[in-house]
């Protein structure tokens, strides 16, 4: 389990490897292009099985860090739901990860 740990106070979310390095690739290239959005996940049952929301922004410090030493495959699909879901009023919602193309 990777964490991103964001803000000042460095509040630590757990997400897979692999859905961390999606989330990374996304939020990088969101706030290259400077726009901020809300992300938004689904809680593990340890912690309340409930709905969690961050907002994202250039002046908001994050932090991706890994447990494996290995980079996971891009899933290409994945990327293109993630990224539509981070341009719609909703904002980015991790969801689950789509089979891979062909």
């Amino acid at each position: 389990m990777g964490k991103l740990l964001y803000g000042a106070s460095n509040v630590e979310i757990e997400f897979d490897d692999r859905a961390l390095l999606h989330l990374q690739i996304i939020v990088a290239s969101k706030l290259r292009l400077g726009e901020s959005f809300m992300f938004s996940w689904k809680d593990d049952p340890s912690i309340g099985d409930g709905r969690s929301t961050i907002w994202i922004d250039r002046s908001i410090p994050l932090y991706f860090k890994f447990f494996g030493s290995k980079i996971p495959t891009v899933n290409p699909r994945w990327l293109e739901e993630l990224l539509a879901s981070a341009n719609s009023g909703t904002g980015l919602v991790l969801t689950t990860e789509p089979p891979a193309p062909g």
